[in-house]
């Protein structure tokens, strides 16, 4: 009985642990593993994975790297990013992997340590809580783990924003949308001020828009109104914004234009348009095979200005595949998010709209961060992200149960739309 709930435990043991640091997380993701090889059920997690539509898209990108592996040059970072890549997959699959039950046992730990996340946040501020290792990154900004908390907070506010829409027209449980949307404006904050992150703030910011999008795509009217109580509440926020983060996003304008008229210098923008230019230069330099696993750092070391040399990742996943593996390298890992964002959009209820901000957020943070390839990111936030698609292949409303029976209300709103795709019955 207990090597059957093992990989219960330790699925939710990783969704506690995701704002913790890096180590931690390898931990969790090592104690899943391990769950999922003693506990038996491999035949019907090894179904359950290659019936879901995202199957070929994750064999491909693993194929490929494997065939670059094996006609392409090796370098000093070979053995580094070949594992990075096969983590990445291995984090994809042992999520879709995973049943029901124990996917809303990680997501159940998930929200538990946002709210205690939450509450570290606010006693760090109010000066009672003391400064530790392990949750510093949570509580002020430190580096990508930061970004990483950031970004999941940014998750959790679109998620929000989606149970507040849902609920706005139901006359039964509209009582819902206010602390739904209480959570949004929360998680806004904490993006904005506690963990300051552009990236975060603009993916909350796409994915409340794109859900108005998901919602009432079958009903311009209530589209309208969303959209332009959308752009009204965002209107209000811009204009209350912080004058710090206001100067954030200049400075990123302004770094943009000076990179563009040849200043080097290591500022965020700055760094980002050369790492574009030049990764992307480096992909059509090889488009078919790419330049060989593990190529990236010791062809930018060549390519960058000497004062961009020292970095290591180019804040672009797709980017990174795309120089080491061409083109199919860069379609295939793309086509993983893309079409994970797909079959969450042809699901037209609660559960697939959830899933669907969840997808679109990370494929924007691997678009402007290395959300997938740098571990501190892509441990935590790709864990998450998978959990609410796997969700979205079963039927029904398989979120119920997340939240204690008190809350499951704002969870259970929404079917699927007459004509929508309807997701394969659960194994």
């Amino acid at each position: 009985m207990f090597r059957t709930r093992l990989a219960r435990h330790a699925a939710a043991f990783w969704g506690f642990v995701v704002y913790m640091p890096v180590g931690v997380n390898y931990a969790a993701f090592l104690f899943l593993m391990i769950a999922m090889a003693v506990g038996g059920s491999w035949r019907e997690r090894a179904a359950r994975v290659r019936q879901h539509p995202l199957f070929w898209p994750i064999a491909a990108y693993v194929g490929w790297t494997l065939v670059v592996l094996a006609f392409r040059p090796h370098y000093k970072e070979t053995g580094l990013d070949l594992f990075h890549g096969i983590r990445i997959a291995l984090t994809m699959l042992m999520a879709l992997a995973l049943s029901r039950e124990e996917c809303i046992w990680a997501l159940r730990a998930f929200l538990l340590a946002s709210a205690l996340g939450l509450l570290l946040i606010v006693l760090y501020h109010l000066g009672v809580l003391p400064d530790a290792q392990i949750w510093r990154a949570v509580t002020s900004m430190q580096g990508n783990k930061s970004i990483n908390d950031a970004l999941l907070f940014a998750t959790l506010g679109a998620g929000a924003a989606v149970l507040g829409l849902a609920h706005l027209s139901d006359a039964q449980r509209w009582h819902w949308a206010g602390p739904a949307f209480t959570v949004t404006v929360l998680m806004a904050i904490v993006v904005s001020l506690a963990l300051p992150s552009r990236t975060s703030l603009l993916a909350m910011l796409i994915c409340v828009f794109a859900a108005c999008f998901h919602q009432f795509r079958r009903h311009p009217r209530g589209l309208l109104v969303a959209l332009g109580a959308a752009i009204l509440i965002a209107g209000l926020g811009v204009w209350q914004m912080p004058q710090s983060i206001k100067n954030k996003f200049e400075l990123g304008v302004t770094e943009l234009e000076q990179a563009q008229a040849g200043v080097q210098s290591d500022a965020s923008w700055v760094t980002r348009y050369y790492m574009y230019k030049l990764t992307g230069e480096m992909m059509l330099d090889a488009p078919a095979t790419g330049l060989g696993i593990g190529a990236w750092t010791s062809e930018w070391k060549k390519r960058a200005p000497k004062v961009l040399d020292y970095k290591n990742m180019p804040h672009n996943d797709y980017l990174w595949m795309g120089s080491q593996a061409g083109i199919p390298g860069f379609a295939t890992l793309f086509l993983i998010l893309a079409w994970g964002v797909w079959v969450c959009w042809r699901r037209a209820d609660l559960t697939g709209r959830i899933g669907f901000v969840a997808m679109l957020t990370m494929l924007i943070a691997a678009s402007l961060n290395s959300a997938m390839r740098d571990a501190q990111i892509g441990l935590s936030l790709l864990w998450i992200t998978f959990l609410c698609l796997r969700l979205a292949q079963e039927e029904g409303s398989p979120w119920r149960g997340v939240l204690p029976p008190r809350f499951s209300g704002i969870l259970q709103s929404g079917t699927p739309a007459s004509g929508a795709p309807q997701p394969p019955r659960p194994l």
